[in-house]
């Protein structure tokens, strides 16, 4: 229980740092990208975590034709751990900011 608070945690801060530097560098406002640095995030962790993809069936298949070796076929098994889901919740709060952004309920930033 505590490790997965840790991670959750741990993928949170590093989320906004990264977040913060990109809008830092870019000059635009931290609330304009959490979404799409949390949609990265999760896309990445998706995509590294998950076992049996397209990907490593190619990569199966290519060391097969190599050594003429047949290797067995993993299933595609798809883990969403703390990381992911600390991911998503960052999404998900980005994604409100956003659509508030758009909606303009939250006002733009006047440029003087």
């Amino acid at each position: 229980m505590k490790k997965t608070i840790l991670i959750s945690i741990l993928t949170l801060i590093i989320e906004t740092i990264v977040t913060l530097l990109v809008s830092w560098k870019l000059s635009i406002r931290f609330i304009e990208l959490m979404f799409f640095t949390g949609l990265f995030c999760s896309v990445c962790l998706a995509w590294f975590t998950s076992n049996g993809s397209t990907i490593s069936r190619f990569i199966d298949a290519q060391n097969s034709a190599r050594t003429g070796i047949v290797q067995q076929r993993e299933e595609f098994r798809f883990r969403n751990g703390p990381a992911f889901k600390a991911s998503l919740l960052f999404l998900f709060i980005g994604l409100i900011f956003f659509i508030l952004l758009i909606t303009n309920v939250i006002a733009p930033v006047k440029v003087k």
